[in-house]
């Protein structure tokens, strides 16, 4: 992984550590469901954050490097990956 989203993907995952553990003592305080709600979907966003973040690292380091090969195979394979993340991001983003 790239030294600089390495970086900010660990931060972004301590960031969501601690939003879960959060979540966790608003549960079970037993605090205002809108307010759990308001934090679970910072969470997601959080989450998407750091996928943006991964999803930047295999573009720029994986497939850039198959599709430079020059080999088919290769080429077929990135190309395969970038298809399946789209299908991912548009059956889950519904």
């Amino acid at each position: 992984m790239r030294a600089d989203l390495k970086k900010r993907a660990s931060h972004r995952t301590k960031i969501i550590e601690g939003q879960i553990k959060g979540i966790q003592k608003m549960i079970d305080q037993e605090e205002y469901c809108m307010d759990i709600l308001t934090q679970n979907l910072a969470i997601q966003k959080s989450l998407s954050s750091l996928n943006k973040l991964v999803l930047e690292n295999h573009i720029t380091t994986h497939i850039t490097d198959m599709i430079a090969s020059g080999e088919e195979k290769e080429q077929t394979k990135a190309l395969e990956e970038l298809l399946k993340l789209y299908e991912l991001n548009n059956i889950r983003g519904k």
